[in-house]
């Protein structure tokens, strides 16, 4: 359910070129950036957001010190299954990780399952960040690098 933009962002981020393909069991990428004239390296693991995989999916929480949500806004059932998620997420991972919850297909507005204002409300009541983009455009994945690498270092200056 949340591997259709990860699988995407990930390797536009990396090679400027989106996938469609599906994540089968996970998979990992890595790549630096500078913020504050300081390096810091970034390495996702894009993992498998069905319900089937949830024991394996848990185990890459570990350590982390921060996690992509990511919900399709054209598909209330992936809304929907967000709570479970960030459950998993905060049992699983580092006590001082940052949680960015991003719509996807924000292009898609005519299809639209999910409004801005329901994921901004549960992203308020989570204490989440949230923004909307459209991975197979890169639509706002630059501006999503760009938080994810800010509050990175804020997490590891703190």
């Amino acid at each position: 359910m949340f591997h259709e933009m990860k699988s995407s962002i990930r390797i536009e981020y990396n090679w400027n070129q989106p996938v469609h393909d599906l994540t089968i069991g996970v998979e990992f990428e890595a790549w630096m950036n500078t913020i504050v004239n300081k390096p810091i390296k970034l390495q996702i693991w894009d993992t498998v957001g069905q319900e089937s995989f949830r024991s394996i999916t848990r185990s890459y929480y570990r350590g982390a010190a921060g996690a992509l949500m990511v919900y399709d806004i054209t598909r209330r059932e992936t809304f929907n299954h967000l709570a479970s998620w960030l459950e998993d997420a905060r049992q699983h991972a580092n006590a001082n990780k940052t949680i960015m919850l991003i719509g996807n297909k924000c292009d898609l507005a005519h299809r639209r399952a999910v409004s801005t204002e329901e994921g901004e409300q549960f992203a308020k009541e989570h204490g989440l960040i949230i923004m909307e983009a459209y991975a197979k455009t890169a639509q706002n994945v630059e501006e999503v690098d760009k938080c994810v690498f800010c509050f990175l270092y804020y997490i590891i200056e703190r």
